[in-house]
């Protein structure tokens, strides 16, 4: 009776795994798109990623103060347009302080007006 029960479940098993073309090609393509669909929300702002490789994470953060003001705080603050874009790319790479109190936030030197532009794109880009 053992051996019938286990050869029943092995043939039940077997017929389980062994789906139909049609529903193995759907599942592949229903994967396929869900994986397409979560890339795509999860692709970061090229601002974004130039902040990540920077030191910018020592004094800033998104949502939380750390020495200097959050990322939101300062979208907040300023409107994101191409006189905006080019003052605040100009105190990235210089450095300057007063605006948000009295601790100075150090000149980045060694980065280029390109991408401190596009660091604060992103930045602007948080305005709630």
């Amino acid at each position: 009776m053992k051996n019938t029960l286990f050869i029943l479940a092995c043939f039940i098993m077997a017929l389980a795994s062994c789906g139909s073309p049609e529903s193995n090609s759907t599942s592949t393509t229903a994967t396929t798109e869900t994986t397409a669909a979560a890339s795509a929300t999860t692709e970061k702002h090229p601002g974004e990623k130039l902040i990540a490789t920077s030191d910018c994470i020592g004094c800033h953060n998104k949502v939380t103060k750390v020495i200097g003001p959050t990322y939101e705080e300062i979208a907040a603050k300023y409107t994101l347009n191409d006189a905006t874009v080019e003052q605040l790319s100009k105190k990235i790479i210089e450095g300057g302080k007063g605006v948000w109190g009295e601790v100075p936030m150090t000149p980045h030197a060694n980065l280029s007006q390109d991408d401190a532009k596009e660091m604060v794109r992103y930045i602007l880009s948080l305005k709630k």
